[in-house]
């Protein structure tokens, strides 16, 4: 039986393997790390005394490969979902307070109402978005909405920071779009904000690999792949340091790994440039804080160092993206800003900073620039047994849960019908 590897067990090699299960092939997964998840893992952190997740992660209605996932792992009742689409904000700096509510149905009636909308802004302020709608692969997002649009700092650009993890000046259009055009385009129904009830772990990576186990599968882990023999122009060995993996014939290799790891292994092929950070903060409070809006576990912030704060019983959990400057700080300096920003946010007063934990994602993403969106490359490689899966690939989504879960669905579909480029 011909053998198909998968390196690397985030969340697109774990969907490309879910997606493979049961396809009368044999499954060999490889992490170089002691566990699974890559930047969707959780953990327990001994100074919290808390499972946390590695970083914090909003998912929508829209997201239709993450949900069939989920329903393929037994786990989509295991997310917050809100029967209405809100999206409740702060802004630090005017104190004012508000939800974004889309309404039913493409036709976005809501803006009609000053109540739905951003405080100040008016109702011809949203026509900006058709500018966006029609923006061509070169476009940034600034050229688009300019930066003194009134939208701009209150709508525009922490759309862009969580969606793009960087600002509008630099982030492509192209990938926003896409999202508008899968959410808020489409009406409430596709736009609910859906969030782990219990952690990211728990939702998407133990029960993939539980279900992957039942099926005679489990990961190799604290094997990092460092080199790819290769003979007649197909992949024929996976250089693991100490050992040598065998790819036959009829193997095949699914390479899911982040597009920095795959540029060194593969210096011709075309990957995405550079990174982007993001820094997690995460407090654990004596209490657990007042319900926020609408009873939603998430706050987004303007006017801060914050971007979004999340609320799980107890531990308060911050995200900032985009965080190049900030992650420059030293982990105090760093829970001392944010712990400022969410004290105020959560109306906690005068609070004492409580026990924290800071984590920086040095290269959380690619910087997703047009440039870079040229880069991105298809699953298929010009080695016809060699494929790629992960969110920086050539999903046409910025690099989010859904990009990561889509890309190994296509891989997968990529192996069994044996394309490879230009075929």
């Amino acid at each position: 039986m011909a053998t198909i590897h998968i390196v690397g067990t985030g969340l697109a090699g774990l969907s490309t393997a879910v997606s493979l299960l049961g396809q009368g092939r044999r499954l060999s997964l490889y992490e170089q790390s002691p566990h699974a998840g890559g930047r969707c893992r959780s953990f327990y952190d001994h100074t919290l005394g808390r499972h946390l997740d590695n970083g914090n992660h909003l998912m929508m209605s829209a997201n239709r490969a993450a949900l069939a996932y989920l329903d393929r792992i037994g786990t989509r009742d295991t997310l917050i979902s809100h029967e209405e689409a809100a999206y409740p904000f702060v802004d630090l700096r005017s104190g004012q307070r508000w939800v974004l509510r889309p309404n039913r149905g493409p036709l976005p009636w809501w803006v009609l109402f000053p109540q739905r909308r951003v405080p100040g802004s008016r109702l011809a302020d949203y026509w900006s978005g058709v500018r966006l709608l029609t923006a061509g692969a070169d476009a940034t997002v600034a050229d688009c909405i300019p930066t003194t649009h009134p939208l701009y700092r209150s709508f525009w650009e922490p759309l862009t920071l969580a969606a793009l993890n960087c600002g509008p000046e630099e982030a492509a259009a192209a990938p926003l779009k896409a999202v508008l055009l899968e959410t808020f385009a489409k009406g409430a129904s596709y736009c609910r904000p859906l969030i782990a009830r219990d952690g990211l772990g728990d939702s998407l990576i133990t029960p993939a690999l539980t279900l992957l186990a039942k099926g005679g599968i489990r990961p190799f882990f604290g094997q990092r792949l460092r080199g790819l023999r290769m003979e007649n122009q197909r992949v024929t060995g996976l250089d693991f340091g100490t050992s040598m993996e065998t790819v036959d014939a009829d193997d095949t290799v699914v390479l899911a790994l982040p597009h920095s790891a795959v540029g060194a292994l593969l210096p011709d092929q075309t990957v995405p440039e550079d990174g982007h950070v993001i820094v997690n903060a995460h407090f654990r409070l004596a209490l657990a804080p007042e319900p926020l809006p609408l009873g939603l576990p998430f706050l987004g912030v303007v006017g801060g160092d914050a971007h979004w704060i999340f609320v799980r019983d107890d531990v308060v959990s911050v995200t900032v993206s985009g965080a190049g400057a900030l992650a420059e700080h030293s982990p105090a300096d760093i829970a001392a800003r944010l712990w400022r920003d969410v004290a105020q946010a959560l109306m906690l007063g005068d609070m004492p900073l409580p026990p924290y934990r800071i984590i920086k994602e040095k290269r959380a993403t690619f910087v997703q620039t047009p440039a870079n969106q040229r880069r991105r490359p298809g699953a298929a490689t010009r080695w016809p047994n060699l494929f790629l899966a992960g969110d920086w690939t050539a999903t046409g989504l910025p690099c989010t849960i859904e990009g990561a879960i889509r890309s190994g669905n296509t891989a997968a579909a990529a192996v069994m019908s044996g394309r490879r480029a230009g075929t």
